[in-house]
């Protein structure tokens, strides 16, 4: 990576604003997953043990730029500060007098994070005036002496706590996670061992057509499961009675088939069911055989057979998407489980691209059995697919 990193500068005796992703789950005032949180610490210990005094911020969920409790990042403040060993203080806001006497207030290894950035529209631009986001971009900006981004999963949004602030830091420097993220996700695309399997899931080709075709040249074999399967049997002919297909994959996935040729894997055999539910009637049918009033909800056990045998002779892998509704019954995670334990099983050098993935592979307790697990969906899928992110291209260059 041609970008700094806080291993290229010293922090000591200075005040570090640091982007994290705290876009964690709350309910009922408690964090449920805390992941996210614990994969900040390694960068918020490493400029804290050089002697700098740290303000977090961060968004949490989509409050539309309103000051929406439900969204409030408060309950962060006390998994935080159990996981540092030492208090966190909270500012109510992120800009204004009473938070830069906050953050201004702050001495060698105090902690300080800041409520949600997205309680303002300016953070994210919608509805605002450029120079409304540049003004709130520069209050930002204020509370730190060096900028450290350690939130790839937003790095692909060109928001003011990303992108708009680095213009008033002589140093902006990417965190451990941020330059983790990078190195496995463009290395799996640079120089990957071989052989190199790519599998993809989830419900529509469209949100994975970008990254499909920047793929379809690197790999040797290309997976796809989940709903968007289906939209390929329906290209072929083959009949896939009431399951997930939207017409407009259906040019994606003609187009798709024509580049992959034999690179391309498709499901052998799908677990229907008669209804959406978790008390539906289930069946297992071969591909292109599911009868009207049925829809495929997840891959059957051939399917689930073939993809490990793939899998076990892969050297990398990359996966984003589940191979069926694992979220909504047990009875529908055979698929996915079977694909993470495989991986789990595999010497490969495994990268799980974010989102649901991840959730299933946690579900399934396997993540700690995977090389990498990325912390933005969003992100990865833009990296993988070829594009820059506006929050790494900020940083400052080496």
């Amino acid at each position: 990576m041609n970008k700094k990193t806080v291993a290229d500068i010293n922090v000591a005796g200075k005040r570090v604003l640091m982007r994290v992703d705290f876009n964690v789950p709350i309910h009922d005032g408690v964090v449920t997953d805390d992941t996210r949180i614990t994969a900040a610490l390694p960068t918020i210990n490493h400029v804290l043990d050089q002697g700098a005094s740290v303000v977090l911020t961060s968004h949490c969920g989509r409050p539309k730029g309103e000051r929406n409790m439900a969204y409030t990042l408060e309950p962060a403040v006390g998994v935080l500060s159990e996981k540092l060993g030492r208090e966190v203080k909270f500012a109510s806001d992120c800009v204004g007098d009473d938070v830069k006497r906050a953050a201004e207030s702050l001495q060698s290894g105090e902690v300080l994070l800041l409520e949600n950035l997205r309680f303002h529209p300016e953070e994210e631009g919608k509805g605002v005036e450029p120079e409304a986001q540049d003004s709130f971009a520069r209050q930002l900006s204020e509370l730190g002496d060096v900028y450290v981004n350690d939130a790839f999963g937003t790095a692909h949004r060109a928001h003011a706590s990303m992108a708009g602030v680095t213009k008033y830091f002589d140093d902006c420097v990417a965190g451990k996670l941020l330059e983790k993220e990078i190195n496995y996700l463009v290395g799996a695309l640079e120089n990957p061992e071989r052989p190199f399997v790519a599998i993809m899931g989830g419900a529509k080709v469209s949100d994975k057509i970008q990254v499909i075709k920047s793929l379809l040249p690197k790999v040797d074999k290309l997976i796809i499961g989940g709903g968007m399967a289906y939209v390929f049997y329906r290209v072929q002919g083959l009949a896939i009675g009431d399951s997930l297909c939207k017409d407009e994959d259906v040019p994606l996935a003609t187009e798709l088939l024509e580049l992959a040729g034999e690179k391309l894997v498709l499901p052998l055999d799908n677990i229907i069911a008669d209804d959406f539910s978790g008390d539906a009637n289930t069946d297992v049918v071969k591909a292109g055989e599911i009868p009207d009033g049925w829809e495929g909800l997840d891959i059957g056990p051939d399917s689930a057979k073939q993809f490990a045998e793939i899998i076990a002779e892969a050297k990398t892998v990359v996966w984003n998407g589940p191979m069926g509704c694992f979220d909504l019954h047990e009875k529908f995670a055979g698929g996915t489980n079977a694909v993470g334990q495989a991986l789990a099983d595999s010497d490969c050098v495994s990268i799980i691209g974010g989102g649901d993935s991840v959730a299933a592979l946690n579900q399934a307790g396997l993540g700690s059995q995977i090389t990498h697990m990325s912390t933005g969906g969003g992100a990865s899928l833009e990296l993988l697919g070829g594009e820059q992110l506006p929050g790494l291209l900020a940083l400052s260059d080496k």
